[in-house]
């Protein structure tokens, strides 16, 4: 296996005030926020979607080692960041 090095994905995304509303209400009730679950999923297979291209561009065959991560970028706005390591398989 040959190293290509790290490779990342990310997207940013801020909250939509509908959905906020929404999950504030949910929030005094309880129960899972249906809305801010989806809008991670999208986020976390975008982020994923980049890191892959990256590690194409490499001319990699596989990602290994994957991690997820997250920071607030401004009010009301996240990052979430794919990264790994990119990979060439050789043959023996």
């Amino acid at each position: 296996m040959e190293i290509l090095g790290v490779v990342y994905g990310n997207t940013v995304r801020a909250k939509h005030l509908g959905k906020d509303v929404m999950s504030g209400l949910k929030s005094i009730v309880g129960g899972e926020l249906q809305e801010y679950t989806d809008m991670l999923s999208d986020a976390r297979t975008e982020a994923i979607n980049r890191m892959t291209n990256a590690a194409r561009d490499l001319g990699a065959d596989a990602v290994v080692n994957i991690r997820f991560t997250t920071s607030q970028t401004a009010a009301g706005a996240a990052e979430l960041l794919a990264y790994g390591t990119a990979v060439k398989l050789v043959p023996l």
